[in-house]
């Protein structure tokens, strides 16, 4: 099932790079990201509360608000870049350099959790890097 989501997921991202583009035109990208954040606080926030999922919060060990905490400040910066490079550049070839955080997860994840770097993972690592090579180069 988690494939779904994962696709769902690509499905959406891609929507967001279009809108993005399309709403950072002319506007400041760190306005557009504050924007964009706030859209995402309220619908989340919503969709917590109506499932009843707040109460939850007081079961978060410290060491996961920690590592949550980090990973909003990682996800905040990433939206700065990313709404600064659409602002700039063609959302065709921004999108794929941001996908080459695919290939640094496969990475990353073998270096600090541990996982599995299988020759299949290496091979898709360096797919997805000369694949993001070709779209950006003339």
């Amino acid at each position: 099932m988690w494939y779904i989501y994962a696709l769902l997921s690509a499905f959406f991202a891609a929507l967001t790079a279009i809108f993005a583009k399309l709403g950072v035109a002319n506007i400041n990208s760190n306005l557009a990201t504050g924007i964009r954040t706030i859209v995402i606080l309220l619908m989340i926030g919503i969709i917590v509360l109506a499932r009843g999922e707040a109460k939850g919060l007081s079961t978060v060990s410290k060491h996961g608000v920690f590592f949550l905490a980090i990973s909003g400040i990682a996800t905040g910066l990433s939206w700065l870049f990313y709404f600064k490079a659409l602002q700039l550049g063609d959302v065709s070839k921004v999108a794929p350099v941001d996908k080459l955080s695919v290939a640094l997860v496969i990475i990353l994840s073998a270096i600090f959790l541990k996982e599995a770097l299988t020759t299949r993972t290496i091979i898709a690592a360096i797919l997805i890097i000369s694949g993001t090579i070709v779209l950006v180069t003339k």
